[in-house]
C-alpha cells in the first residue's frame, strides 16, 4: 500500500498544500482572534535573519530606529482625507479604557504616518534638522476579512521608514534608494527571490501618496506577491500636519517626504517560492540553521563525534544545530529538517563512524553523499553558495518562462488564467482596462519601462503593464 505523502502536492491543491507545511514545519499557528498568529520558533528565527539583514541595509542609508506609539488618537487620520479613506475599512478602533469610555477613541497602528509627522513636525525647525531618517521595528492592525497565515493577517510584523527631505528630488532619489538598495538587494541576494520592480498605478498607489515603489514576486502557483513597497508622499502629511523647516534663504518651506515598510509577508512568499512538495526550502544566507548533525543512534561514541563535527563547522562560521535526540526515531527527525527545509544535513551513525565519513544531504537541489568529517567544515560554505545562486535562479527560470507579452485585454486575461503574468502595453490597457480587468480579480502589479527599469511617471511612453492574479 502506498504511503500518504507528508503534505497535500502542490500540484493538487495548492492553497492547502501551503496550509499543510505551515504547519508542520512548525512556522505558525492561528490565533485565538480570527486573523491573528502565533509565530513559532522556527517561524520566528527566519524573521530574526531577515530583520538583521534589512536592519543592516536600512542603517547604511544613514536611517536610524525609533518607537511610536501602538495607540493613534483618531483625530491624527483624518487630517489627510485620502489616507483616512484609504485604511477606514481595516481600521481597528478603542472606545474604551480602564473601564470608561475614553474622550477620543484611540485607532490601533494601522501604519504610523500619522503619528510620525505629529511629531515631525516638532523636530523639525531648520534646514540643518534635514534629512530627517526614522525606522521602526513594530507591529500593525488592518482588519483583515479574507485572513490567511503569514499573507494577510490581522496583525503582523513589520517596519516602517519614514523620512523627511528639503526637496521632492532628495525625497524621490531616497524612496528610490530604498527600493534598490535595501529592498531589491536583500530580496536578491538573501531571499533568493526573483523580482520586478516598477511603480504602482494611480488606483493601486498607497493610500496619501504620490507615488508608489514596488517590487512584485511570482510565487509557484503562477500568482503574484506584493513584496515590499516604498511610498513618495509628496508634502500631503506635511500640509495636514504643518511640518515646515526654515531654508537657508530664511523661507519657510514643507518638507517632502516619503514611507517604506515590509512584513511578515515575506515569510510567505519564502514558502510559496522556494518550496516543494516535501517541503520548506530555505536559502543559505537566510537559515538561522544552515546545517544541521543528526546522530543516527544512541552510541556514546557517535554522540561525541556529532557534537565535535558541529563545534568544527560552527568554527567555520557555519550557524549549526546539534541533533541528538536519540530516543526520537532517526526517520522521523531526518523527514523534520526536510519540511524545515535545512539546507544541509549531516547524518552520522556507527557506520559512518568506523569510515571517517558522513552523509551530506543537501536539501536545495537534493541528493544525498558520503563526505569525510574532516572535510566537511573546508566543503560545505561553497556549497551552500551554489544552492543559494539555485534557488534564484530557478525563481527567475519561473518567472521568465510563465510571463507573457500580450497586446489585448483577453490576451492578458488568457495568460493570467493560464497560471502565469502577462505584459501589455500601457497606452492600449490604461485605467478603463485596469477596472476591465478588475473585474475578473485581475490587476495591474506595476508599470515598468519597455527594458525593465522603473518609468519615472505613469504616462512614460513606451510603459508595460504587468498584470497578474495577486495574493
Amino acid at each position: 500500500m502506498a504511503k500518504a505523502p507528508v503534505l497535500t502536492p502542490r500540484a493538487d491543491d495548492f492553497p492547502r498544500w501551503y496550509q499543510d507545511l505551515i504547519g508542520k514545519a512548525e512556522l505558525a499557528d492561528n490565533g485565538p482572534v480570527r486573523g491573528t498568529m502565533v509565530i513559532r520558533p522556527y517561524g520566528y528565527g527566519l524573521w530574526e535573519r531577515m530583520q538583521a539583514e534589512m536592519d543592516a541595509r536600512i542603517k547604511e542609508t544613514g536611517t536610524e530606529n525609533a518607537y511610536f506609539p501602538l495607540l493613534i488618537p483618531q483625530s491624527y487620520l483624518t487630517r489627510e482625507a485620502d489616507h483616512v479613506e484609504g485604511f477606514a475599512p481595516e481600521l481597528a478602533v478603542v472606545t474604551h479604557g480602564g473601564g470608561k469610555e475614553l474622550e477620543e477613541p484611540a485607532v490601533v497602528r494601522p501604519t504610523s504616518e500619522t503619528i510620525v509627522n505629529e511629531y515631525f513636525s516638532k523636530w523639525v525647525q531648520s534646514y540643518r534638522d534635514l534629512p530627517l531618517l526614522i525606522n521602526q521595528w513594530a507591529n500593525v492592525v488592518r482588519w483583515e476579512l479574507r485572513p490567511r497565515l503569514f499573507l494577510r493577517t490581522s496583525e503582523f510584523l513589520w517596519q516602517e521608514g519614514h523620512t523627511a527631505h528639503a526637496t521632492y528630488e532628495e525625497a524621490r532619489d531616497f524612496a528610490a534608494r530604498i527600493q534598490r538598495e535595501v529592498y531589491g538587494d536583500f530580496l536578491e541576494n538573501v531571499l533568493a527571490i526573483d523580482f520586478v520592480s516598477g511603480r504602482k498605478t494611480a488606483k493601486e498607489r498607497f493610500a496619501g501618496a504620490v507615488n508608489t515603489l514596488t517590487l512584485e514576486s511570482m510565487m509557484g502557483d503562477g500568482k503574484a506577491l506584493q513584496m515590499v513597497t516604498s511610498h513618495e508622499l509628496g508634502q500631503n502629511f506635511a500640509k495636514a500636519f504643518q511640518t515646515r523647516y526654515l531654508s537657508r534663504e530664511g523661507t519657510r518651506e514643507l518638507v517632502w517626504q516619503t514611507s517604506w515598510g515590509s512584513t511578515t509577508r515575506m515569510i510567505g512568499a519564502l514558502v510559496m517560492t522556494h518550496g516543494d512538495d516535501d517541503g520548506l526550502r530555505v536559502p543559505p544566507r537566510l537559515a538561522h540553521i544552515q546545517v544541521v548533525v543528526l546522530a543516527i543512534k544512541g552510541d556514546e561514541a557517535v554522540l561525541a563525534k556529532v557534537r565535535e563535527v558541529g563545534d568544527r563547522l560552527r568554527a567555520a562560521g557555519l550557524r549549526v544545530r546539534v541533533d541528538d535526540r536519540t530516543d526520537v526515531p532517526f526517520g522521523r527527525r531526518a523527514v523534520d529538517w526536510e519540511l524545515k527545509g535545512v539546507p544541509a544535513r549531516v547524518e552520522i551513525g556507527p557506520r559512518d563512524l568506523e569510515n571517517g565519513t558522513a552523509m551530506l544531504a543537501r536539501r536545495i537541489p537534493g541528493g544525498k553523499e558520503p563526505v569525510a568529517t574532516d572535510a566537511l567544515a573546508g566543503l560545505l560554505p561553497a556549497l551552500l553558495e551554489e544552492d543559494q545562486a539555485l534557488l534564484l535562479e530557478q525563481s527567475r527560470a519561473r518567472r521568465e518562462s510563465r510571463t507573457t507579452d500580450v497586446s489585448t485585454i483577453a490576451e492578458a486575461a488568457e495568460a493570467v488564467t493560464g497560471g502565469g503574468w502577462a505584459r501589455i502595453p500601457w497606452a492600449d490597457l490604461g485605467e478603463e482596462g485596469e477596472a476591465r480587468l478588475a473585474e475578473q480579480s485581475l490587476t495591474v502589479r506595476c508599470l515598468i519601462a519597455q527594458d525593465g527599469s522603473v518609468p519615472d511617471a505613469e504616462d512614460a511612453p513606451g510603459n508595460l503593464a504587468v498584470v497578474a492574479r495577486a495574493y
